[in-house]
């Protein structure tokens, strides 16, 4: 496939930012066919890019806020929105034409369709071809690598001497550059010519390197088939380098269970008994005291799977409720709008129920306008009933509940009154105003709600909560308690065992402290080792919090639910996080990690001199007793390929919930290290035993004038691990 060529030759479209701010903009495809670059007529020589591989989606349509509020004015079928990664903002765009429009949205999705399946060594060359645009500075076809490490095999490849490389002098810096020695090692180890695996040597591989027991012989003769790209090698049952480094490049030679990425748990289980990918302020794109609110987060934090969204709803003019973070000077959203984006986009990437966690500070008259809303806009979604139409005894399971949207929030009197015929059938009630405002939450008073509303709640049920012990005797399984974090905090140190306890039962969500206005948040696993359900993270903002939830929901297809340990399920089991090595079938693992290798770590420090000295920590998180970190010794002056074979060894008491997170950073002595990257996984969801490569993103943004430029990098590291289970 190649680019159209109305891509390459460049396209006048309209940028779009507000109904008033409408500027058209040259947009052109880069030679590289992966960074795509504009400018302003206007604007001399300032101009922009962004890389294929920074785009996480292409909506077509008036599928955001800016393009919905001019659609009067422009057709849908020319307008489209790239969503990028992270929290640049969206690029809302109108063509010239519906065609003019349909040759970018193709272009841009068969681009990202190839980044997705580029082998290793089309990843290698693409990384290799940027780096020598960065170092030809006047376009002139020659490069100079003076400010990076390759510095020493740039000399050895210059043999004329002059500064710069040009053709076949280029071709042996890339031969050079190229050369994998930490694999190579591997795959001589287990060669017995030194040149090829036969399929004996393989097997052999795969039983002592990978620690793989079962259909060896089969396993063998499929890798060979799917990743070797010589003919002659194939037919003599053998696999050369090049196919061992697609092999471990491949997703099976990912440090993520290939097994695990598809949904392999048992979905018909109570709610309560999974762990709820969850989102806290959802509206808010930035901080709690000025951002800006903006259906997109609720578009956003769904197409990540999230399955439970929070919506603060106040009064707001002609009688239509409105969204925002009260008491504020955030933006405001109707209501409506973000009911109809919940939706349009509840069920794009799981068909899991999606929660609405409502938090409700409107007149009953406007309570009345939501409800109506929530009806017509959700039509059937919208759960108004127990499945079966009859007293229910327990929570339902995500597998019944395929397609629904629930409500939580305050509910006039209990399920079970809707089926004895005791319900009140006034249109209006008192409830407990249950604040959830970390700042307000002792100061209780009585709000009015309107009967609409409440029915509209059916398995979540917004109550105050008291204590474990009053829990035990009075709560009923619909009723959801929400905690700061703090307060869940107390309880698990002072209480943990019956924390755990009491979320077997019923479903409990905690959020972060209102003293969080930065949008901050805290580290999820506190709150897991508790079996706390919904643990509401903001999900805008990038760091160790959203890089736990992020691995924690990676597995079981990605699909916002992850069933608990069987120790957190079972009343009568009893366990209890600060003392895990109690528990009935306790059982830890001796975790080693040997960290080989890497490669294609990025500057991350603008100065023109800088150059990566990296090092990578291992961090285990889990119950207190298994919170552990290590890190290998720093590589001097090399992002290109960095050499440790540094081996870290931890002993982890709850293996079930603990994570795994790999950070790479560039080493600096005078302060803070910089950031390079990072992958969080499941202890449980690693492949064990193996050799071979993780990849994952990171992303750096650099600004200076007239250049704004925000990159994805692919960064690789070389691994070892064998996870063993410990006799007690």
């Amino acid at each position: 496939w190649l680019p159209q060529g109305s891509m390459l030759v460049g396209t006048i479209m309209r940028k779009i930012k507000s109904r008033t701010w409408k500027k058209q903009r040259y947009f052109k495809l880069q030679d590289d066919c992966m960074t795509i670059w504009y400018k302003s007529k206007k604007a001399g020589n300032s101009h922009s890019t962004f890389s294929v591989s920074d785009v996480e989606a292409i909506r077509e349509g008036h599928q955001s806020e800016v393009l919905l509020s001019i659609a009067d004015e422009f057709p849908a079928d020319r307008c489209f929105t790239l969503v990028f990664r992270g929290r640049r903002g969206n690029l809302d765009l109108v063509a010239e034409s519906a065609e003019e429009a349909q040759s970018w949205i193709r272009g841009i999705r068969k681009l990202m369709e190839n980044l997705e399946n580029m082998g290793q060594r089309e990843r290698l060359d693409q990384w290799i071809g940027d780096w020598f645009r960065k170092a030809d500075k006047n376009n002139d076809g020659r490069m100079n690598f003076r400010e990076h490490h390759a510095r020493c095999l740039f000399t050895m490849a210059d043999r004329s001497q002059s500064g710069t490389l040009e053709d076949d002098e280029f071709v042996l810096f890339y031969k050079m550059l190229t050369q994998r020695e930490d694999v190579l090692r591997v795959f001589q180890q287990f060669s017995l010519d030194g040149q090829t695996l036969s399929q004996s040597d393989l097997e052999d591989f795969l039983r002592d390197g990978q620690l793989e027991g079962d259909n060896v012989q089969q396993h063998a003769e499929t890798l060979i088939q799917r990743y070797e790209p010589s003919d002659t090698a194939k037919l003599l049952n053998a696999m050369t380098f090049d196919g061992f480094l697609m092999y471990l490049g491949s997703s099976e030679g990912s440090i993520f269970n290939p097994r695990w990425r598809e949904i392999f748990q048992d979905m018909s289980q109570p709610l309560c008994h999974y762990f709820i990918s969850s989102s806290h302020n959802t509206y808010l794109m930035e901080d709690q005291l000025r951002g800006q609110s903006s259906v997109e987060g609720y578009i956003r934090a769904l197409s990540r799977g999230c399955r439970c969204v929070e919506v603060d709803c106040w009064d707001g003019a002609n009688g239509e409720p409105i969204v925002y973070h009260g008491h504020t000077f955030t933006s405001r959203i109707l209501f409506k709008d973000v009911v109809t984006a919940v939706g349009n986009y509840a069920f794009k990437v799981s068909e899991y129920p999606v929660i609405l966690s409502m938090e409700n500070h409107c007149s009953v008259e406007q309570q009345r306008v939501m409800a109506r809303h929530l009806n017509q806009i959700l039509g059937n979604k919208l759960l108004k009933s127990t499945l079966d139409g009859k007293a229910a005894v327990g929570l339902p399971s995500p597998e019944d509940l395929k397609g629904k949207i629930l409500l939580k929030a305050k509910k006039l009197g209990g399920l079970e009154e809707s089926f004895s015929g005791t319900a009140d059938d006034s249109q209006t009630g008192e409830v407990s105003d249950d604040d959830e405002a970390e700042m307000e939450e002792d100061n209780k008073s009585k709000q009015r709600l309107s009967k609409e509303l409440s029915d509209c709640v059916v398995y979540c049920k917004s109550v105050h909560f008291s204590n474990f012990k009053h829990s035990h005797i009075h709560s009923k399984f619909y009723e959801v308690a929400s905690f700061t974090e703090s307060k869940a905090r107390r309880h698990l140190r002072d209480t943990g065992g019956e924390f755990v306890h009491h979320n077997c039962r019923q479903l409990t969500r905690v959020y972060p402290s209102g003293f969080r206005t930065d949008s901050s948040n805290f580290n999820p696993q506190e709150m897991w080792n508790a079996g706390c359900q919904i643990v509401a993270l903001n999900f805008q903002t990038a760091g160790e919090g959203m890089d736990l939830n992020d691995g924690m929901f990676r597995q079981n297809g990605g699909c916002g639910y992850v069933l608990k340990p069987g120790f957190m399920r079972e009343a009568e089991k009893t366990f209890d996080p600060e003392t895990p090595q109690k528990r009935d079938g306790y059982q830890p693992v001796a975790l080693t990690i040997q960290v080989i290798s890497g490669q294609q770590l990025p500057k991350v420090n603008i100065k023109e001199d800088s150059i990566v000295d990296p090092l990578v920590r291992v961090e285990i998180y889990g119950v207190p007793l298994d919170q552990n970190r290590q890190e290998t010794r720093y590589i001097d002056n090399n992002g290109f390929n960095p050499v440790w074979y540094d081996t870290l060894r931890f002993t982890v008491h709850a293996p079930e919930l603990a994570m795994v997170r790999f950070v790479v950073e560039d080493y600096d002595k005078t302060s803070k290290n910089d950031f390079v990257g990072q992958y969080a996984l499941p202890l449980r969801c690693m492949q064990q035993g193996r050799v071979y490569f993780y990849s994952f993103y990171t992303h750096s943004t650099v600004t200076a004038k007239n250049y704004i430029c925000s990159s994805t990098h692919i960064v690789q590291l070389l691994l070892r691990t064998i996870s063993v289970l410990l006799h007690t």
